[in-house]
């Protein structure tokens, strides 16, 4: 007798969280392999630090925060082979231990992400407010701190249970896999192109900001209103860290952004000095108008994409009452809670560092006592909803979170700018650290690594990326004026100052022109956030993209130019090389962005010291 077809044979029952989390510590799970360790802590700090520099850069001139594990990993990778190439290591760097460093690094480069920087930056351009260095340092540290313990009682449910994709945490989990496997090759090759990409742009950056033999900007020979293009921020500019960083971007991306540079620069600008609204044609002036719509396209698009996930958002909320009406059988069952962070670890991180929190938010920015009782609640909750939208859609929200936080401030504590600004840094910055450590938690658990090694190694990360970030904020931005100019455009910073500006005094102060651009802005940023999700796909590349759009209206016309260039560059590679893009454009783009800004930093502190001209 044949046998029954098989669509009538019954569907082998879904395998349950517990037999999910026993098959991956019987199979997966290496528990005898050595994951964090004193010199991955120690290397994972000075990988990190440096990549929080770098990020520190690349941020005032793009508002973009780089990605992190990827380059660090690759970095690691190479770091040691070179340690033990001339003896100074004998033993080689395991694939957890690398795991382990570059969550370490990690929680350090993203420092400058989460809003930080963007709330620092913001809060300088509209107050006279610069708090002293420690506390800044202790403040950062907190909030990120807080962020790290907020990610444990959802990681199980996310990770474990869900199996979120967190695409940046699987694509680190490969990149780890691939350059440890000695049969499969490029771990080294990846190194050396990064290394190469770093020593051409720490060279261009010397000769051109050191001994200026290489010019910052090169004009074109075309008139524009009758000012040449440069007149109008339309030129090329030798800074391959804006090259790099496009490369890092989709294209559609790249290409909205050069779509967004000529609109703004060649069509809008002209426009605006010609009525006598900008009476001034230079980017800052430029800008302080151009600054709305851009504001408003990001925001919106921001909170519609978030609207738009609700289903998302609601499945954080009844996670929480799953994680914590969760009873200890299953773990212990299945043995996880023996490898997993004790679920203790969240309430007793959070009885210890809200009080910080909130004692620096009355202490340093004058937020009502009250205010930051509920802003540190808040956060945390916020951060549970950020952390499932990054593992969803690897995008963390914090051009939603944020500026929700300061329409909920701007509304409870009026006129009160710089606490509207940093309430919506603690929302961003535990939002961010959250979705950080369960990025590369999602790492270590296709790789079988320890999670508790890894929550000790991003507050390591932590630790360093504060004691970094703020010193070498004062060393580049010595002065806050330079802010949203053409050195320093400083986007993000722009966009939070004049959302703080605006919950807090209100539109009427605005030119009415201004009124209709915020108008029309929010309308666009609404509308391309639902045709992205709802186009036909085959549709969707052919859309703008609204944070490209929006960035495009608050950076220089060339910076939009230089990054279109790095992402057609990226995207004719992967075309028609695929296999040379795969080995090629992470290295090499985060090699250029890394030896241009850890260049840049260098030549700011000999200047700074004096020992060369500025």
């Amino acid at each position: 007798m044949l046998p029954p077809p098989a669509a009538h044979s019954p569907t082998p029952p879904a395998p349950t969280s517990t037999a999910r989390e026993a098959e991956w510590l019987a199979k997966t799970y290496q528990a005898g392999a050595t994951n964090l360790t004193a010199r991955a802590v120690l290397v994972g700090m000075a990988i990190g630090g440096a990549m929080c520099l770098s990020n520190l850069y690349v941020f005032f001139k793009t508002g973009w925060s780089m990605g992190v594990t990827l380059t660090a990993c690759i970095l690691a990778f190479g770091a040691f082979r070179f340690l033990q190439a001339v003896g100074l290591v004998k033993k080689p760097l395991g694939v957890l231990e690398n795991n382990a460093l570059t969550t370490v690094a990690s929680g350090a480069g993203y420092m400058t992400g989460g809003g930080n920087m963007a709330a620092f930056g913001a809060l300088l351009m509209v107050t006279t407010l610069r708090p002293e260095p420690l506390p800044m340092i202790a403040w950062f540290a907190l909030i990120a701190a807080l962020g790290v313990f907020a990610a444990i009682p959802i990681k199980r449910q996310l990770i474990n249970q869900e199996g979120l994709a967190f695409p940046t945490g699987t694509a680190t989990a490969e990149t780890i896999r691939s350059i440890h496997d000695a049969a499969a090759g490029g771990g080294a090759s990846k190194a050396t192109w990064l290394a190469g990409a770093a020593l051409f742009a720490a060279l261009l950056t010397w000769l051109r900001d050191a001994w200026h033999v290489i010019p910052a900007t090169i004009g074109l020979p075309v008139m524009l209103a009758g000012r040449s293009l440069a007149t109008w921020t339309l030129a090329l500019k030798a800074e391959v860290v804006l090259i790099g960083g496009g490369a890092l971007m989709s294209f559609r991306t790249g290409w909205s952004l050069l779509l967004g540079g000529v609109l703004t620069y060649a069509v809008l600008a002209p426009a605006l000095v010609a009525q006598g609204i900008v009476t001034t044609v230079s980017y800052k002036a430029i800008v302080a108008w151009t600054l709305w719509p851009g504001a408003a396209i990001l925001v919106a698009s921001g909170l519609t994409s978030f609207a738009i996930d609700y289903k998302s958002v609601a499945r954080s909320f009844t996670g929480l009452t799953r994680v914590f009406g969760q009873h200890r059988g299953p773990a212990a069952a299945s043995g996880i809670s023996a490898v997993e962070c004790p679920e203790w670890w969240f309430p007793f991180g959070f009885v210890v560092l809200a009080p910080g929190v909130v004692a620096l938010m009355v202490w340093l920015f004058q937020i009502p006592l009250w205010a930051g009782l509920i802003a540190v609640p808040l956060a945390v909750v916020m951060g549970f909803v950020a952390a499932r939208v990054t593992g969803e859609t690897d995008v963390t929200p914090t051009k939603a979170l944020g500026p929700v936080t300061q329409m909920v401030f701007g509304a409870i504590t009026p006129g009160n700018l710089s606490g509207n600004i940093m309430s919506a840094n603690v929302t961003g910055g535990i939002g961010l650290h959250a979705a950080d450590l369960l990025t590369t938690l999602k790492t270590g658990w296709l790789l079988g690594a320890k999670p508790r090694h890894q929550l000790y190694a991003q507050l390591f990360g932590v630790v360093a990326g504060a004691l970094v970030v703020v010193p070498a904020f004062n060393l580049i931005i010595p002065d806050p004026s330079v802010l949203g100019g053409e050195a320093w455009p400083a986007p993000s910073c722009v966009v939070w100052a004049g959302v703080s500006k605006a919950f807090a005094g209100g539109l009427g102060a605005l030119h009415p022109t201004s009124r209709v651009a915020i108008m029309v802005g929010l309308a666009l940023g609404v509308t391309l956030a639902l045709l992205e999700k709802f186009a036909p796909r085959r549709l969707r590349p052919l859309l703008p993209s609204p944070s490209g759009l929006g960035i495009a209206l608050v950076v220089p016309g060339s910076n939009c130019v230089a990054m279109f260039l790095g992402a057609a560059i990226a995207e004719g590679l992967r075309r028609t090389r695929p296999a040379l893009a795969e080995k090629t454009v992470v290295p090499v783009a985060s090699g250029l962005i890394a030896g241009e800004s850890l260049m840049g930093i260098v030549i700011a502190l000999l200047i700074v010291s004096g020992v060369i001209a500025a």
